[in-house]
């Protein structure tokens, strides 16, 4: 019943293969758990460590790629359209930026990257309008976008297509970022990249404007001769609840392990930062040679673990039924590439906007943007910010308490706020500072907020 359903809506053959190998997983009570009996932490070298001299950087960064995973609607932000069309800085949206960073590294190294994205069937329009700006974006021969495939959710209860009158988009689910591989070889993109004579893909998220197409690591990818590498980061009390990467007893090949992976019996050892040091930027070097010949020996599907992931079907409403969300994650390939590589890098090339929290932060001055639209931290550290989900959870809530922009915080350890407060122009956050209000209150154009005992309660 899926597999018809997928091809009367013309879901690629690729795809519906790819589905009905984990559907038969699924059917067999395969759980995709990785337990923490099976697994020990890793050790990895340090890009501050590594040597890369300019010649090698510059050629391994013309012989790349850029694709931009922009599948996401930033629902939880209570965004109805891409989430990559959000305002970020200076007026500029994620694709505005990420646009102009593609560019200045076309000028620098004299030679046409292609930017493409992977769109969903929701964010396609939007992220195409939005583009249509920069004439100059497209490499001929090549697309601005390729599309994720989409799959039926399944009834928890018997794995059927799940039938939903009220809204029938909502019986249609992406399969996780895993479905890159499957779009890529689905489409025909990954042959056109290779006959374009193009040997890298460096893989992101569009919501990350710290994963710059950076020539240095381009460089130690290619000298490593590693078919896939990952960009890994020191986890902090923040990443908890993430996910991990470790080696496997078995085989000693690197696994990537989800929270939704994860056995309740081992949620302590996976939130044991000093056990589990790394967790992923979703940052991804390919070997796209290395990657067709993983697919073509396996008729297309990577055989990435199943990520059984348990929802309603429409996710607004906890009384509608239950549904199986098939998903794969694309980092998973760490453990299909024979020699794949882990390599660290700094919190600058990670800087995901998944709440408003993030997204204060990224408006702030706490982040300055070079001529060639590069992030950068202007202080060592990142201050901490908790808003109240009652009042600043939505985009559009949020922006109306911050009307003339997000406050200084290049001073600031932490920003808590209990309570309905709007900030005016020129307001300065330094140290710890805690805001708890009963009823709407503002902040005064000018005002240094500072950590000092009850001087920020009203």
């Amino acid at each position: 019943m899926a597999r018809e359903k997928m091809a009367a809506a013309g879901v690629d053959e690729v795809a519906i293969e790819t589905f009905a190998h984990y559907y038969r997983l699924l059917e067999h009570g395969e759980t995709g758990m990785i337990p923490e009996s099976s697994i020990e932490p890793v050790d990895i070298e340090s890009l501050a460590d590594v040597e890369v001299d300019d010649d090698t950087a510059a050629a391994a960064i013309r012989a790349t790629a850029v694709i931009k995973l922009n599948g996401g609607l930033g629902t939880s932000m209570g965004m109805d359209r891409a989430k990559s069309l959000l305002c970020v800085r200076r007026g500029l949206s994620f694709l505005d930026i990420i646009s102009r960073q593609v560019m200045a590294l076309r000028e620098e190294y004299g030679v046409a990257i292609p930017l493409i994205f992977m769109n969903s069937f929701r964010t396609s329009e939007d992220t195409m309008a939005a583009l249509a700006r920069y004439e100059e974006l497209p490499v001929p021969g090549l697309p601005l976008e390729f599309l994720q495939n989409k799959e039926p959710k399944l009834l928890a209860k018997d794995l059927t297509p799940v039938s939903w009158a009220k809204d029938p988009d909502l019986e249609w689910c992406p399969p996780g970022h895993g479905d890159l591989y499957t779009a890529l070889r689905g489409t025909g993109l990954l042959q056109q990249l290779l006959d374009g004579g193009y040997r890298y893909v460096f893989v992101s998220n569009s919501d990350n404007l710290g994963a710059v197409p950076d020539a240095r690591v381009a460089g130690w990818f290619a000298a490593s001769g590693a078919p896939f590498a990952i960009e890994a980061v020191r986890r902090t009390p923040s990443d908890r609840k993430g996910g991990h990467f470790a080696r496997r007893k078995v085989d000693g090949r690197l696994v990537l392990r989800e929270t939704a992976q994860t056995l309740d019996a081992d949620k302590d050892a996976l939130a044991d930062l000093s056990r589990h040091r790394f967790c992923s930027t979703n940052n991804l070097w390919i070997d796209l040679e290395a990657l067709k010949q993983a697919l073509d020996v396996r008729d297309g599907i990577l055989g990435l673990p199943l990520i059984r992931n348990v929802k309603n079907v429409d996710p607004s409403d906890p009384t509608s039924p239950e549904v199986v969300q098939i998903e794969t994650a694309m980092g998973a390939a760490i453990e299909v590439f024979e020699g794949a590589k882990l390599i660290e890098v700094g919190r600058d090339r990670f800087v995901p906007v998944k709440t408003t929290n993030d997204l204060l932060v990224l408006r702030s001055d706490v982040y300055d943007l070079d001529p060639g639209y590069v992030l950068g931290q202007t202080t060592d550290h990142l201050p901490f910010v908790d808003l109240d989900g009652d009042f600043y959870k939505l985009v559009g809530e949020f922006d109306k308490r911050f009307p003339e922009g997000a406050p200084s915080m290049r001073k600031a350890q932490a920003l808590r706020i209990e309570g309905d407060w709007t900030f005016c122009k020129g307001v300065e956050v330094v140290g710890e500072v805690e805001l708890s209000a009963d009823s709407a209150q503002r902040v005064e154009s000018g005002t240094v907020l500072s950590g000092e005992p009850g001087a920020a309660d009203a």
